[in-house]
């Protein structure tokens, strides 16, 4: 059953599909991703799925140079084109926080009196 209620996409979901420009893609992510935004994409269909993980690809080639990492997160949904129900692939990309920046576990110890 759906693992993900969400039947439309996020205003700013990125629709991508198997025609789609793996590096005009990758742009967009980079951007939205520089700007402090975290990205939604949606892609129905081996192609587009594969459009869309080549985008993230190369939108991490575009971000690590400046010092940007990032993860990704894929989930299913259920959605409705022209009628019918499909299962979409989402990717919810996010930046990573910097390495190091949480506490050791040995940090977050109190010291024993």
């Amino acid at each position: 059953m759906p693992q993900d209620t969400d039947q439309k996409p996020a205003s700013d979901c990125l629709k991508v599909s198997s025609k789609s420009s793996a590096a005009s893609v990758a742009g967009a992510i980079a951007g939205m991703i520089k700007d402090g935004s975290c990205v939604e994409i949606q892609s129905v269909g081996a192609g587009a799925v594969n459009q869309a993980v080549k985008a993230i690809a190369i939108s991490r080639g575009f971000l690590s140079p400046v010092g940007i990492e990032i993860v990704c997160i894929p989930s299913f949904a259920d959605i409705v084109i022209d009628g019918e129900y499909r299962t979409a692939i989402r990717f919810s990309v996010e930046p990573r926080g910097p390495r190091g920046a949480a506490p050791s576990h040995r940090e977050t110890l109190e010291p024993l009196s």
